[in-house]
C-alpha cells in the first residue's frame, strides 16, 4: 500500500526481533494506523502479513507493546515455531491480520457460542506470491472458517490479493475448491493437526469445518472492525493491550509522529539467527489420531 513499509529491527529467529510498520517513514501502529479498507466501495482490505508461506516462526503482531509490531510469540521463554505435519511444509498461505479488527473476549458469538480470542482476525492469503513479514496486501474476502481455541472463536478469513492472477475468478467460497482443488481441505487438515506434534489435542471447528461463504466472512470482519472502535475510544476494556496510535481521533492514546520517532528505535536489518534443527523435522500424523 502506497505509503507503507516494513522496518525491521533486530535478527530473525531472536527475542529482540520487531518489524515496525512505518507510513512514509514515520512509525505506526501495525494494529491501529493502518486502515481496514484499502478500497471500502470495492470491498478491498489491507491485510499485515505476519508470516511468510512456508515459514515455521510464529510471529504476530504484538497487542502489548507500543506501536504493535509483529514479533515471534514465545512460551516460557523460548521461541515458538510450528511443526511440519506431512505433508505440509510451515504455514500453507501467507497468514496476518487484518488491521483495526478486534475479537472482542467480552462477546460471545451466538453461532460459535465461544467468546473472542483478543485478537486482530486472523487472515490467510492464498495467492501465488509468497508475501514477507510487515507487508501490506490488498486483499478480497472469500470465506472464512472458525476454529475453537482452547474455548475461545478463532476467525481465519480466507482472501486472496486482489493483484493475484487468479483473483478474477476467485469472487466467494465455492471459487476456491473449483480453481484450487484442495486447498480448503487441506486448510482444515493444517488447522486440526498443527499441535498435535507438541502434545496437544487435534483443535476443533465451529460449523463442522465448513468455510462459510463471501458474505459471511464479509460481516464477521465488519463485527470485530465495530469492536475494535470501542476498543480505540476506549468504550471496551482494553486491559493490557497498547492502544497508542498516530491517526485516531477518537483515542486518548492518539500521539504525534514526534512521540513515534522516538519511541520507536530506528531500522536494524540484521541477518536471521540459526534455527534448531528439529524445526525442519516432519511428523507424520496418523489417520487414528484424528
Amino acid at each position: 500500500m502506497a505509503g507503507y513499509t516494513a522496518r525491521q529491527v533486530g535478527a530473525p529467529n531472536t527475542l529482540d526481533y520487531r518489524v515496525f510498520i512505518e507510513k512514509d517513514g514515520v512509525p505506526v501502529s501495525a494494529f491501529h494506523d493502518v486502515p481496514l479498507f484499502a478500497n471500502e466501495e470495492n470491498n478491498v482490505f489491507n491485510m499485515i502479513v505476519e508470516i511468510p508461506r512456508w515459514t515455521n516462526a510464529k510471529l504476530e503482531i504484538s497487542k502489548e507493546d507500543a506501536y504493535n509490531p509483529i514479533k515471534q510469540d514465545t512460551k516460557k521463554g523460548k521461541l515458538r515455531f510450528v511443526r511440519n505435519c506431512f505433508p505440509h511444509k510451515g504455514y500453507i498461505w501467507n497468514y496476518g491480520a487484518f488491521p483495526q479488527t478486534w475479537e472482542d473476549p467480552n462477546q460471545q458469538h451466538p453461532e460459535t457460542k465461544a467468546k473472542g480470542d483478543n485478537d486482530p482476525i486472523d487472515v490467510i492469503e492464498i495467492g501465488e506470491q509468497v508475501g514477507y513479514t510487515g507487508q501490506i496486501k490488498q486483499v478480497k474476502i472469500l470465506g472464512v472458517m472458525a476454529l475453537l481455541d482452547e474455548g475461545e472463536t478463532d476467525w481465519k478469513v480466507i482472501a486472496i490479493d486482489v493483484n493475484d492472477p487468479l483473483a478474477p475468478k476467485l469472487n466467494d467460497i465455492e471459487d476456491v475448491e473449483k480453481q484450487l482443488p484442495g486447498l480448503i481441505r487441506a486448510t482444515n487438515e493444517w488447522f486440526r493437526i498443527y499441535k498435535i506434534p507438541d502434545g496437544k489435542p487435534e483443535n476443533v471447528f465451529a460449523f463442522s469445518g465448513e468455510a462459510k461463504n463471501k458474505k459471511y466472512a464479509t460481516d464477521v470482519v465488519l463485527e470485530t472492525h465495530e469492536a475494535w472502535k470501542g476498543l480505540i475510544s476506549g468504550a471496551s476494556d482494553k486491559k493490557d493491550i497498547s492502544t497508542t496510535n498516530i491517526s485516531c481521533e477518537d483515542s486518548a492514546d492518539k500521539v504525534d509522529a514526534e512521540h513515534a520517532n522516538s519511541n520507536v528505535p530506528a531500522a536494524d536489518v540484521q541477518p536471521a539467527a540459526p534455527i534448531d534443527p528439529s524445526v525442519d523435522k516432519w511428523f507424520f500424523i496418523s489417520a487414528h489420531s484424528l
